[in-house]
């Protein structure tokens, strides 16, 4: 009988994490968008604004700022009231940061550019833990997929964003950008009304542990654990590394406006849509192989990159650099679901993504004084052997579980 009680639970579970899924990849495509249009378009005027061109990228690290800063208080939200309050409040924040960017680009002001996407990385914390909230609920043979078809969602945001964008920039002509500004505040408020429809339970079953669980001096004992978070680590920061500076970069090699912007949406559909099947993939081949192999490509896609200037040369570079991300990203937040109870996953996966978004910070705000005092060319050369390693990393880790289980 408590098999049969098990399974009628897996079922019903499976069945409100796809649907939670769906809701939740909607959201993940209005959020995203939010974050296409500020790293596409703050960059640009941020220079003008300071007055100094090594100021560039500040904008954009500030928003993985916001991020750093977020996630421990949207884990604790989630904690306390719910995922659907929590990733509400966060949509919130997306409309402030349009609001406040707008009013940045009317007045010129540097400062408020920052404040504005700080705001939005506030919301881009919630909205990073939607991959979380789809496997709530979900049996560990579905999680990788429930995973994946949120991130799905970010295909749509890949060209919304950008798109957004491309049909926004000269409706107000004298205050570059504002309208995108304005437009990216009212999508906000719709994907808060997208969020409404979430049904996150607060109890994920009626088997799972009580209490608060492992301390986490204990939990990140867990070679696997230790090596998931890296590679998610390695992973999403050098990715963000490369990513802020390449529209900067295609304007300085003498691009347009629309050619980097373009450049931005290969890059987020590549970063997105292999989703569509990274789940059933990681389920025929294994995660480990699926994360490896997605470092691999990264590095690549850097090698690429160092290759050459021309539009071409970018296009390519980032449209692997997302694909490479999106496998290695996917699969490192799988391997973190399998480390941790469900009664530990808040405290694990808030930790987990403080850690990202802390390293993506730091990158974040070196990029662009790489980018200004040593070229493009120096910045992937940052990343190579970073990516390299933690593809070392996780052979070495995958290889002594398996001695073990031979044993």
């Amino acid at each position: 009988m408590a098999a049969i009680a098990e399974t009628t639970e897996a079922v019903a579970g499976d069945r409100l994490a796809r649907r939670n899924a769906l809701v939740l990849a909607v959201a993940q495509g209005l959020a995203g968008g939010n974050n296409i249009v500020i790293v596409s378009t703050a960059g640009i005027i941020a220079g003008v604004f300071a007055g100094d061109k090594g100021l560039a990228t500040v904008p954009a690290s500030t928003l993985i700022a916001g991020m750093w800063a977020g996630t421990l208080p949207v884990g604790y939200l989630a904690k306390r009231y719910g995922r659907r309050t929590a990733y509400v409040v966060g949509a919130g924040f997306g409309a402030l940061a349009g609001l406040t960017l707008a009013l940045a680009a009317y007045l010129g002001s540097f400062a408020l550019l920052c404040v504005g996407a700080g705001f939005g990385g506030l919301y881009a914390a919630a909205h990073q833990s939607y991959r979380f909230a789809a496997a709530d609920t979900a049996s560990d043979a579905f999680k990788p997929r429930a995973i994946s078809w949120v991130l799905a969602g970010g295909v749509f945001a890949g060209l919304f964003g950008s798109q957004l964008v491309i049909a926004t920039k000269d409706i107000w002509p004298q205050y570059l950008f504002a309208a995108s500004y304005l437009t990216q505040a009212a999508v906000a408020i719709v994907a808060a009304g997208v969020l409404s429809l979430l049904r996150a339970p607060r109890q994920v079953s009626t088997h799972a542990p009580i209490g608060e669980g492992r301390p986490l001096a204990v939990l990140f004992r867990q070679p696997r654990l230790i090596v998931a978070v890296l590679c998610g680590v390695a992973s999403y920061s050098m990715m963000n590394l490369i990513m802020t500076s390449a529209p900067i970069a295609m304007i300085d090699c003498n691009h347009t406006i629309t050619d980097a912007t373009l450049g931005l949406q290969w890059h987020v559909m590549a970063m997105y849509g292999p989703s569509f099947f990274t789940g059933a993939l990681m389920t025929r081949i294994g995660i480990d192989r699926v994360v490896w192999s997605g470092l691999a490509i990264m590095a690549v896609a850097m090698m690429v990159a160092i290759s050459g200037i021309t539009v071409w040369h970018f296009w390519v570079a980032l449209a692997l650099l997302g694909t490479g991300w999106n496998f290695a990203f996917i699969g490192a937040t799988a391997m973190v679901t399998q480390c941790h109870h469900p009664n530990e996953r808040n405290k694990v996966q808030a930790v987990n993504d403080f850690l990202v978004f802390g390293a993506m910070a730091i990158g974040s705000f070196s990029s662009g004084q790489i980018l200004a005092n040593f070229g493009w060319t120096a910045v992937n050369e940052v990343g190579l052997p970073i990516v390299i390693t933690a593809g070392a990393l996780l052979v070495w880790v995958t290889l002594t579980q398996r001695r073990r289980v031979a044993a």
